[in-house]
């Protein structure tokens, strides 16, 4: 017996990918979330990669006086007539999120009870809504961002640390908006959803402390400049705790996350005539990690039908760290995927996808990548060595070698990573 060669599964893997991205869009889930309109003003404020998209669609669907500024990453703007767009740097900031920070500090304040203040905020607003604590720079918050980023600490420890160096997160923007009644609308790119670690949490209370933030900082051995740790040790970077009174008037609203993006890919999946399981929508760990954990349970299938039966699709979300120790463009979905091809070595059947839903896979413009049963052997045939490559943090540089780059351009929307395996049933003919 002998297995015929696999087709090309790119397009559907692709379709998967594309759904979830489609069921995360603005237009789709923010209308009914809106509030009435207030007797004063109505302010929107927002940061984050879906910003943008998100009050597009807010000033489609409201009706009476409305002002506003968010900012968003560059080249994800999008034209509004009432609310002003600015673009800044992800995912390191820079000066253009200070100026616009500053700007929106500057929005809310002096408002009274009889006002509104919508925030829209979505994944990308921790280096997007800056302003650095009293005696901290814009150098000292890059250089934090940048240690962070390169740490293999979590997306939740490293929010807890940018909350205390700031004076917009861990809930002080809400406190600024104080008395006005204030509306977060939320879009989650975060394991478990948690509105404190969505852009650090600038409108919701945070119950983490500055002992919590230095505990990071030791145990990951993060360097820092001389005062963000004086700042820590002292106390003075204590966020909005929660019962805090300015928060009163405050309400927060998920209006879409990474489940709703994987049932639409599961739907898309069924259709085509694959069962789909969710193996979970808040996988974390080291991308590479991930990888040979679902390469196992990939393998079961394949070989014993368990603990599903093929063909199948196995999808899951989440947001995994790279702990950078090579020279390569690093990237966590094509990490995770490089690793599971690594560990797969050719299974045959076996096809997946991995991306970042806004289009951004780590600092590359580039949203992910594709795997087939021959990519090792497409790699080799190329003299590219995938163990090494997996070893550099290259997955950016040994897929777009390969052609299997997933390339989106701006999403306009962020509810984290996706990764879908699809896994065929054996098609055998007879032979010798």
């Amino acid at each position: 017996m002998t297995t015929e060669p696999s087709p090309d599964r790119r397009p559907l893997l692709r379709s998967l990918f594309d759904a979830a991205v489609a069921a995360a869009q603005p237009a789709l889930c923010l209308p009914r979330h809106l509030p009435p309109p207030p007797k004063g003003r109505t302010i929107v404020i927002g940061a984050g990669k879906a910003s943008a998209a998100m009050a597009r669609s807010l000033e489609q669907h409201w009706e009476g006086p409305l002002e506003g500024l968010v900012v968003t990453r560059y080249g994800y703007a999008v034209p509004c007539e009432r609310i002003e767009i600015a673009e800044a740097a992800h995912p390191v900031p820079d000066a253009a999120g200070l100026h616009a920070t500053e700007r929106i500090r500057q929005l809310v304040s002096g408002l009274s009870a009889d006002d509104l203040v919508i925030a829209l905020i979505s994944g990308g607003g921790s280096s997007l809504l800056v302003a650095p604590a009293e005696g901290l720079t814009l150098a000292d918050k890059q250089a934090v961002n940048t240690a962070l980023l390169e740490s293999g600490a979590s997306i939740s420890e490293m929010n807890c640390v940018r909350r205390h160096l700031s004076q917009v997160k861990g809930g002080r923007l809400a406190a600024a908006c104080h008395p006005a009644r204030l509306v977060t609308l939320l879009i989650s790119d975060v394991p478990g959803d948690a509105p404190i670690d969505i852009a650090s949490g600038p409108t919701v209370a945070d119950p983490t402390t500055c002992a919590d933030a230095l505990a990071i900082i030791e145990r990951y051995r993060i360097p820092v400049p001389a005062a963000v740790r004086a700042l820590l040790e002292s106390g003075q970077g204590e966020s909005i705790q929660p019962g805090d009174p300015r928060l009163a008037t405050s309400s927060t609203h998920t209006i879409t996350a990474p489940q709703i993006a994987l049932e639409a890919a599961a739907a898309v999946a069924r259709a085509a005539g694959y069962t789909p399981y969710i193996l979970g929508d808040s996988l974390e760990g080291e991308a590479r990690d991930l990888g040979k954990a679902l390469a196992g349970i990939a393998r079961q299938v394949v070989l014993h039908s368990q603990p599903f039966q093929p063909p199948c699709v196995l999808l899951s979300g989440g947001e995994t760290t790279v702990t950078l120790k090579g020279q390569g463009r690093g990237g966590r979905n094509v990490e995770f995927l490089l690793s599971l091809a690594v560990a797969l070595d050719g299974l045959p059947n076996v096809h997946a996808i991995a991306g970042d839903t806004d289009g951004v896979d780590g600092a590359e413009e580039i949203a992910g990548a594709t795997l087939a049963p021959d990519t090792l052997a497409r790699a080799w045939a190329q003299g590219i060595r995938p163990r090494h490559s997996l070893d550099d943090n290259d997955g950016h540089g040994f897929f777009l070698a390969l052609g299997d780059s997933v390339i989106t351009g701006p999403t306009l929307t962020n509810v984290n990573d996706f990764r879908a395996i699809l896994i065929d049933a054996p098609i055998l003919q007879q032979g010798y």
